[in-house]
């Protein structure tokens, strides 16, 4: 980081401790006039020393958590405010996972567009029409997304920034669990809840959607329909909780990629993504893998993708951990260049914090 870049980041930190500070105030105040204080009485407060230590404690991780949602959600409508131009579009509609990923990216008060699908996503970017595109990439149940690979091969477009989203599902509707005649979600979801449902649910019809918030909102209407969708999914369209976190896997993570016309520097915690066409003979793989090596870069994700009207060629998408800028990583791109028949350098970028 330059000294210009330190210099700004220094001129942030000043203005978000004074934002702090004056949110201190506006709490001091509330407590001073609110009328939502609960009495206390003298039973209370000889009961009240046993737990006061652990209280305090929750009262204080709970705080900092909400400052810094506070400070962040400040920071996403400064940066609206100063850049108005700026948008991002996501695959819609409000409160998909999608939606989530963007807003934990880019900030609730960032102006967050829902597209229909992921390659209106690719296509408002690659017209201009969008800053950036949040699209998902990967989930670690069901592995890659079709749909995105298909439009990294065809669009021009650069990643630059990564987001690493835990999904968890609910069931959600306006009926009890016994009344429930069908299940409406994105296919994604419903296989990430099969087993709970084969087991909880076996008579129940599956309903496959086009995104598990647009099932949110049939289930608010529909007697005898429920929906597997997120819990703010839920609580936006008025649906009750049936049953939280069914998804089989617990540890479910889907990640995405924000797509759009900026470099990052490197920050020391980097990955680089490629995508190379190989020549359809013998080793040629392995020796587009030995170049890795050779160059001391540690692979992270590989993954084919079929080239259409090709029959056994395949187009493969790498993730690999070091920036454009490092050594490695410009040697690894400097060999591949003479082995590929196509290489795209899809972009650098911070690697997605893990929730």
């Amino acid at each position: 980081m330059d000294s210009t870049q330190q210099q700004w980041q220094q001129k942030l930190t000043e203005i978000d401790h004074e934002l702090v500070e004056l949110l201190k105030r506006r709490v001091q105040a509330e407590r001073a006039g609110s009328q939502l204080a609960p009495a206390s009485s003298d039973h209370d407060s000889c009961n009240a020393d046993e737990s006061n230590d652990q209280a305090s404690a929750q009262s204080n991780a709970q705080s900092s958590v909400l400052v810094q949602q506070w400070i962040d959600h400040a920071a996403s409508l400064s940066r609206r405010l100063a850049f108005p131009s700026v948008s991002i579009v996501y695959l819609g509609p409000i409160y998909s996972f999608s939606y989530l990923a963007a807003a934990k990216y880019f900030g609730l008060g960032a102006n967050l567009v829902p597209v229909n699908t992921i390659s209106a996503a690719f296509e408002e970017v690659q017209r201009k029409q969008a800053t950036f595109a949040v699209v998902p990439v990967e989930n670690n149940t069901d592995g890659r997304i079709v749909d995105t690979l298909g439009m990294f091969a065809k669009s021009p477009v650069k990643i630059c920034g990564e987001i690493l989203l835990p999904i968890h599902h609910c069931l959600l509707g306006r009926c009890q669990r016994s009344e429930i005649v069908e299940v409406h979600s994105k296919p994604q979801a419903l296989s990430q809840c099969r087993h709970w449902l084969a087991t909880h649910l076996p008579e129940a019809r599956l309903v496959e959607v086009a995104s598990t918030a647009e099932a949110a909102s049939t289930a608010a209407k529909s007697p005898g329909v429920a929906a597997i969708a997120s819990h703010e999914a839920g609580i936006h369209h008025g649906c009750q909780v049936i049953a939280e976190n069914i998804e089989d896997n617990s540890q479910n993570v889907t990640r995405f990629a924000v797509i759009g016309d900026r470099s990052c520097i490197p920050t020391g915690n980097d990955k680089t993504s490629l995508m190379m066409q190989l020549s359809h003979r013998p080793g040629s793989l392995a020796d587009a893998m030995m170049v890795f090596k050779q160059s001391g870069v540690n692979l992270t994700w590989i993954e084919s993708f079929p080239l259409p009207n090709r029959p056994n060629e395949y187009l493969f998408f790498v993730e690999l951990e070091g920036h454009l800028e490092s050594e490695g990583v410009q040697n690894s791109i400097s060999q591949l260049g003479v082995q590929s028949v196509r290489l795209d350098v899809l972009g650098s970028y911070p690697k997605g914090l893990p929730v």
